[in-house]
């Protein structure tokens, strides 16, 4: 726990504040500071008066993320309520705070008869991840949507990018370093309620059937190398149901990990590692962890 001078703030500031509730696998240690801004001008004054040296991290649904059982030092941003607005700004364009869920999205998308956002229905998250990481599933991806996002720098500089600046690939963007997400628009097209819904509701199916959505998990572990599927190298690898601690693969579908009940963080990598070990041994393909992991060990 590292105790730093904190500027004023209008939003929430908690010292040394767990974050294990914050995210899905339900395992980690403490930020030294969290902070839940007001609105964007109260987290561009908090990033303009912070010590530059500070670190700082933004947290979304805590989706795709290890928080590691030492915690994570520096400043941690979440961005609440006051960042989960979705509004038309015309007939096929939405802005979307970067709190926004892709549930949120894809529902007010199909009240206002945009198609093309259905597949946001089946990512575990919120915008500000989407963009950050380019998150896609079901044929769709957010490089495919997005017009342009607003970032506020490391020094509380507003800015706003085009998706080309971003210069997407697989799961990566090249966001600047320490920029947050605050908001993003997406281009869909004009659609029916009726045949959006239908779309949602068979991508939910599909999901429902095949991912272990009761479990404390991450989401994906690994992305898909190149001419393969994650999943079916680690099944090839025999690591279907593998278990270190309270952490184990699960046998739904073996790219994702589950907290059986009390895993640690600790517990949770280093069994993605011994499959990674194992997959290598197996096939010769090195996976690459798509879940982010952050913060320092116990």
């Amino acid at each position: 726990m590292t105790v730093l001078c904190m500027p004023q703030v209008q939003g929430r500031l908690t010292q040394a504040a767990p974050l294990a509730p914050l995210v899905w696998f339900k395992s980690g240690g403490c930020a030294d500071y969290l902070f839940e801004p007001k609105n964007i001008a109260d987290l561009q004054s908090f990033l303009r008066e912070l010590d530059q040296a500070t670190p700082v991290m933004a947290l979304g649904l805590g989706s795709n993320l290890i928080i590691r059982d030492g915690g994570v030092r520096g400043v941690v941003i979440r961005l609440g309520k006051a960042f989960a607005k979705v509004t038309c700004t015309d007939a096929v364009t939405m802005k979307c705070g970067a709190g926004a869920s892709g549930i949120l999205v894809s529902s007010t998308a199909r009240d206002n008869k945009i198609a093309g956002l259905e597949f946001l229905r089946s990512i575990p998250g919120t915008v500000g991840g989407f963009v950050r990481m380019n998150g896609g599933a079901y044929g769709g991806e957010v490089k495919d949507i997005l017009g342009d996002c607003d970032i506020v720098m490391r020094d509380g500089t507003l800015l706003t990018l085009s998706v080309d600046e971003l210069h997407y690939s697989y799961r990566h963007s090249e966001l600047p370093d320490g920029a947050i997400v605050v908001a993003a628009r997406f281009q869909g097209r004009s659609g029916e309620p009726e045949a959006i819904q239908a779309e949602m509701d068979r991508i939910s199916a599909t999901r429902e059937a095949s991912q272990p959505l009761r479990s404390k998990t991450g989401g994906s572990t690994f992305k898909n190398p190149d001419g393969h599927k994650a999943w079916q190298l680690v099944d090839a690898a025999g690591c279907r149901g593998l278990q270190i601690g309270g952490a184990r693969v699960s046998e739904k579908h073996t790219n994702f990990l589950i907290n059986t009940g009390d895993a640690t963080s600790a517990d949770i990598e280093a069994l993605g590692e011994e499959v990674r070990a194992r997959v290598m041994a197996q096939s010769g393909v090195a996976l690459t962890w798509e879940i982010q992991r952050v913060g320092e060990t116990k």
